[in-house]
């Protein structure tokens, strides 16, 4: 898939003018620019719209269009970019958890990251968590907290898995469980369905939207906007009132042009 990538395109896009080299500055530096240049934004399977995973298909809507994606389509695009850059990348699955009680079952896999090797070391690399985006890579190092510009994680282990968790205002809350064995393609193509078409997952029926800038991380869920410092600090919330209020909202905050009217957007979500 690495021939099919228009990686100059995609460096305009994010607005990535640095080295470009298999190191952790150039990992570090990519994924910063990604997160806020590309938002987390699933608004096709909120529409029920068909999501393709391809390469091409990517790549013409989060590069060429004026789109952001769900993880399958960002980290599918990331580790295409990387393996063009040479790193050494391992496509990932995990199981959510970030909505479950400690004691719930292990859900399906329905999500994507990456296994990145650089200077020895296996790192965690992740553009595509919709609800808390990770805006570096962080070292597959179990049990200490590491610090990225806008939040802290830590690598556990439960139940013969890995656990990635994030530092919020309310404690730590695990994102996901994880292995390690690698995934190929049509394992994202069927993971993607099914987080494109169950009712039981929330990007079939609630409006979410994130965005990483240097500083600020913006959230938008249902008709529930907030600015957010590091670890998931609220500096600002409010509610959208209004149709024409969340089409500025998405069009000037997290710069997508909606695939349909704002009208039947605003139809589909609730305070």
């Amino acid at each position: 898939m690495v021939g099919e990538l228009q990686l100059d395109s995609y460096l305009a896009r994010i607005d990535h003018r640095g080295p470009l080299a298999p190191d952790l500055s150039t990992l570090a530096a990519l994924q910063a620019a990604h997160v806020d240049a590309l938002p987390f934004e699933a608004l096709d399977p909120l529409m029920g719209r068909p999501v393709h995973v391809d390469l091409p298909s990517v790549q013409q809507k989060l590069v060429l269009g004026r789109r952001g994606g769900y993880c399958f389509e960002q980290n599918v695009l990331f580790q295409a970019v990387l393996e063009a850059v040479g790193f050494e990348v391992s496509g990932l699955t995990g199981r959510v958890r970030w909505r479950s009680a400690p004691t719930d079952p292990l859900g399906p896999r329905q999500h994507m990251m990456l296994m990145v090797k650089v200077d020895g070391y296996l790192h965690l690399v992740d553009v595509g968590f919709g609800i808390c985006m990770m805006d570096a890579p962080i070292r597959l190092e179990v049990g200490s907290e590491q610090q990225t510009p806008m939040g802290t994680f830590r690598i556990g282990t439960w139940d013969g898995l890995y656990t990635v968790s994030a530092k919020q205002p309310t404690g730590w809350r695990m994102m996901y469980a994880f292995d390690l064995v690698p995934q190929i393609h049509a394992d994202y193509v069927l993971g993607s369905w099914y987080t494109s078409t169950s009712p039981n997952v929330p990007a079939t029926h609630t409006l979410m939207m994130e965005r990483v800038e240097p500083g600020v991380r913006h959230k938008l869920v249902s008709r529930r906007y907030q600015r957010q410092a590091r670890d998931g600090d609220v500096i600002e919330e409010r509610i959208i009132e209004s149709a024409d209020e969340l089409g500025r909202l998405i069009d000037d905050i997290f710069r997508v042009t909606p695939p349909v009217p704002i009208e039947d957007i605003w139809a589909r979500t609730s305070s």
